[in-house]
């Protein structure tokens, strides 16, 4: 398993290049935007982050200055904007309440200790609080969404139970536990998942066909089709 993951990881990296992700300019800006974007694309929340850096609200301090109200307009374009604003208001409260606003306080716990604390906080699933870990604290560990869950159930990889933590484990028991190899992964298949590996994918200019049961298998009643059209 080791050797096919890294087979993978090879493959799409040869294929995109370096993601060069998460683009943000301070860690507190990638919990902000790990926030935003569940269930957004992220040119939307891209425009939500320009919004509040206009208004100069990236910052804790800030951001509980703003009244939700306030907030959830700024976050429009991000979708889900009242739920989002309360998350983050919620994020920023704990962290005044806890931490002093210190991040470099907060990310000296260890993983799961870390982890344990960012999933108490209203609004922070375990997507989000990876997403937080990896991007934002600079630690080992494998974030997971719908794009490496498509993408690794494709390749019939995927492990006997559709949990969170059960595709989480596939890549943390089978990869060297390294922050730049988790990060340019995750960011791989995210890309993969969009250009490529899409909800109807393009096998025919996929990387990882040659890997793919589901490209053999797309390509074999292909032929079959053709094969019954000419008769």
């Amino acid at each position: 398993m080791t050797k096919t993951l890294l087979d993978i990881y090879h493959r799409l990296l040869a294929h995109y290049g370096p993601q060069h992700w998460w683009p943000a300019d301070s860690p507190f800006e990638v919990i902000i935007g790990a926030i935003l974007t569940q269930s957004a694309a992220w040119g939307n929340v891209e425009k939500a982050i320009t919004n509040l850096k206009a208004k100069r609200a990236v910052s804790p301090g800030a951001l509980r200055q703003l009244s939700t109200k306030e907030l959830s307009q700024l976050v429009y374009p991000s979708g889900y904007y009242n739920a989002k604003a309360v998350k983050i208001k919620a994020f920023v409260h704990w962290l005044g309440e806890y931490y002093n606003d210190n991040l470099d306080r907060l990310f000296a716990l260890d993983i799961p200790l870390l982890r344990q604390e960012l999933l108490s906080v209203h609004g922070i699933g375990e997507e989000t609080a990876d997403s937080i870990i990896l991007y934002a604290a600079h630690k080992a560990i494998f974030v997971i969404d719908a794009y490496t869950r498509r993408i690794i159930c494709r390749l019939e990889l995927g492990p006997p139970t559709n949990s969170y933590a059960a595709f989480q484990a596939l890549f943390m028991e089978h990869l060297p536990h390294d922050e730049s190899l988790f990060n340019e992964y995750h960011a791989l298949f995210v890309r993969h998942g969009k250009a490529t590996c899409k909800r109807f994918p393009l096998c025919g200019q996929c990387c990882l066909a040659s890997l793919c049961p589901s490209s053999k298998a797309s390509n074999k009643a292909a032929v079959q089709l053709s094969s019954w059209v000419w008769k």
